[in-house]
């Protein structure tokens, strides 16, 4: 047996000796407990998922040559079209170069409306190869859909929380309004009538006879008194936030009441609920009690989402394959809705999770930018180029009938992590300094929210890249796309059919398609774009290159390109999105011109 295959047997073999622990509805808040100590005591954790589909078509994906604000507009096209069914993660703490411990967990997810609010319960899209691929291996579709974790994101959280109406702790603070007459009348009329409420529960907790009780039933309908559990309570309606303070700064004279909002529409008040007490220890008692019942209200709210929380409150540095699609799907997931601007998803998310670490931003490193489109391959490129050995331990072996393969990515993410940092002689220890901060020579691939850059700083210049594994690039000004050539040709015939047009293409150029219709010239010399796009609208144009432009020929700037993903032209195939994005333009073109038409200038009068 060869030394390579030697390599991938051995590989293979330690990676099915790997134990997952699967986390469904029924062990989600024991398995949470324990993720929280395994992050207390980690240095990092990664985070993978898989998801119901990626992209519809191939120039969905983001490409070399998209611009960070192209980029974004795929990846939040992706995350707000497919749904997440799984995500793994794997807190780990490294013992030195050679060796880490890892604790690694697989959450099955599923949008399920279990508290009938109607989120996140929503449609989705999925594609047949995505979902073939998690059935090859072994994914329970059947545990997903009624096992798996359902959440809600905090704006979700939000919403839900005044959907039900929840009683809100409320605390009281001075007002610094003048009264009025109007608020004295009605806050002595609400004093009277907590007075009258409390003698009447007095005299309900006294009463013995048949009478008795059934004279304290018509009270307690006609003063609108309730029961909160064993304590009673009345509900005062609102009309306003102003009225809300005046109860408030009213109840301070009573030591034995605590009030609740009860919130409406819009986030205003619906009522105040107070609550009688029997004394100062049952008072705190109560709000222990309702501090208690809310936190499990507020978890049953945020369901999966608690998961998300842990690791952003630990602040460790978390490990990603894909920064910008993976982070993208999180935030659109467990956050809020994805913001239309790139710097204001970077900044919401970094609230959130402050270090990303792109895995596949440090193999380029190693030159490999067109290798590495999954973790496996990325393993697969270092077992050929190199050799270096990595011992993983993991305490918490999953129980028998919990021994899948299911959510091993994370696992060999941080596997892949620990080979690289070794490769490039990489110190991965976290540096203490206040909160926890990554190692110097990780910065350069942390919070890198663009695939295809070298360089974070590169994510505010417009200059794009062509190829995959060549670093040369061009500003995005001199690309000109290329379409409606009617019938099926290579670059390199394109390349040459062009070459004989015209004489713009006698200075450097290269072409290169995007998918099977559609291509894009990169002139190398300043100018050049744009002189061709002018000579394509001329009437002047001649030649074979009047016959290609005869034949269906279209040109279009990168403006378009861009208009194309921010206005969101997601067509199967990318001439047709270009098509969509002139014609918009033409029309927008046309009614402006005939408004200015008529409108009439006052200073020609």
């Amino acid at each position: 047996m060869s030394l390579l295959l030697q390599r991938r047997f051995l590989c293979t073999k330690v990676h099915k000796k790997w134990k997952v622990k699967q986390v469904t509805k029924s062990n989600f808040q024991e398995s949470l407990k324990q993720l929280e100590t395994h992050l207390s005591n980690s240095d990092f954790v990664a985070v993978s998922m898989e998801k119901t589909g990626s992209f519809s078509a191939s120039w969905h994906r983001v490409l070399p040559l998209d611009t960070a604000e192209t980029a974004y507009c795929k990846a939040r096209h992706s995350a707000e079209r497919f749904q997440l069914l799984q995500f793994a993660v794997c807190p780990f703490s490294i013992v030195d170069s050679k060796k880490f411990i890892a604790n690694p967990y697989n959450f099955l997810l599923f949008p399920r409306d279990d508290l009938r609010m109607g989120m996140p319960s929503y449609s989705f899209s999925c594609q047949t190869s995505y979902l073939t691929s998690m059935a090859r291996e072994g994914f329970d579709f059947n545990a997903c859909i009624y096992d798996g974790v359902s959440y809600l994101s905090r704006v979700q959280e939000s919403k839900a929380k005044t959907q039900k109406g929840n009683y809100t702790p409320l605390n009281v603070n001075k007002s610094t309004s003048t009264s009025t007459t109007a608020d004295a009348i009605f806050v002595e009329r609400i004093k009277s009538r907590i007075k009258h409420w409390i003698k009447s529960c007095e005299k309900c907790g006294k009463s013995t006879s048949k009478d008795d009780v059934l004279l304290t039933s018509l009270r307690k309908i006609v003063m609108g008194s309730e029961m909160l559990g064993s304590r009673h309570c009345l509900t005062i309606d609102v009309c306003s936030d102003r009225q809300v303070q005046l109860i408030l700064e009213m109840l301070v004279n009573f030591d034995n009441i605590v009030p609740l909002l009860v919130p409406g529409k819009g986030n205003t008040a619906l009522a105040i609920c107070l609550v009688l007490t029997k004394s100062k220890e049952d008072k705190v008692l109560f709000e222990r009690e309702r501090q208690k019942l809310e936190e499990e209200e507020n978890k049953k709210l945020r369901g999966f989402r608690e998961m998300i929380e842990l690791i952003s409150a630990s602040q460790k540095p978390v490990l990603s394959h894909n920064c910008l699609d993976d982070c993208a799907f999180i935030h659109s997931k467990f956050i809020a809705p994805l913001p239309s601007e790139m710097n204001e998803f970077i900044n919401s998310f970094r609230s959130v999770f402050s270090h990303v670490i792109d895995v596949n931003h440090m193999m380029k490193k190693f030159g490999a930018m067109g290798n590495v489109s999954s973790i496996s391959a990325a393993l697969s490129y270092l077992k050929n180029h190199f050799f270096t050995s990595v011992d993983v331990e993991i305490p918490d072996q999953a129980t028998i009938n919990e021994v899948k393969v299911d959510g091993l990515d994370a696992l060999r993410m941080c596997y892949l992590f620990m080979k690289i940092c070794s490769i490039l002689k990489i110190s991965p220890c976290v540096i203490e300094t206040g909160n926890k901060h990554v190692a110097p020579e990780l910065q350069g691939s942390t919070n890198v929210f663009h695939p295809w850059t070298t360089d974070s700083k590169e994510l505010v210049d417009e200059s794009i890249s062509i190829w995959a594994n060549n670093t040369r690039k061009v500003h995005c000004e001199h690309v000109v796309f290329l379409w409606g050539v009617q019938f099926r040709i290579t670059a390199s015939t394109l390349k040459n059919l062009l070459q004989e047009s015209h004489g713009i293409f006698s200075g450097e150029f290269d072409v290169k398609l995007v998918d099977k219709d559609c291509a894009i010239i990169v002139f190398w010399q300043p100018g050049l774009s744009e002189a061709f796009l002018n000579a394509m609208s001329s009437d002047q144009i001649s030649g074979l290159l009047r016959e290609l432009v005869s034949n269906g020929l279209r040109v279009a700037s990168y403006d378009t390109y861009r208009t194309v993903c921010r206005l969101g032209m997601w067509e199967v195939n990318l001439s047709e999105s270009l098509d969509r994005a002139l014609e918009k333009s033409d029309r927008e073109f046309s009614n402006t011109y005939c408004l200015n038409d008529n409108v009439i200038n006052l200073d020609n009068l």
